[in-house]
């Protein structure tokens, strides 16, 4: 994924001091997106992990190239 492109993230400050819990198994996911270049999308992902606000989501973009970002809980949906 090409740093020009890549998805804008949500508030790290928003983490700061929060649990973060990693599954076992990742949980497909569709993810609400903003990149820099490609604009807004919604693609098919899995969660990664996860705080009680945001969730670190691996997704495909609309180009096929593979991107990990922390998002709001709500973009996200379970599949």
């Amino acid at each position: 994924m090409p740093i020009r492109d890549g998805a804008e993230q949500a508030s790290a400050n928003a983490r700061d001091c929060q649990s973060v819990t990693t599954p076992d198994a990742l949980i497909p996911a569709r993810v609400w997106l903003t990149a820099r270049q490609t604009g807004e999308f919604e693609a098919d992902g899995r969660a990664v992990a996860w705080t009680p606000r945001q969730v670190r989501a691996r997704y495909d973009d609309p180009h096929g190239r593979t991107g990990y970002a922390w998002v709001w809980s709500s973009a996200v949906t379970r599949r």
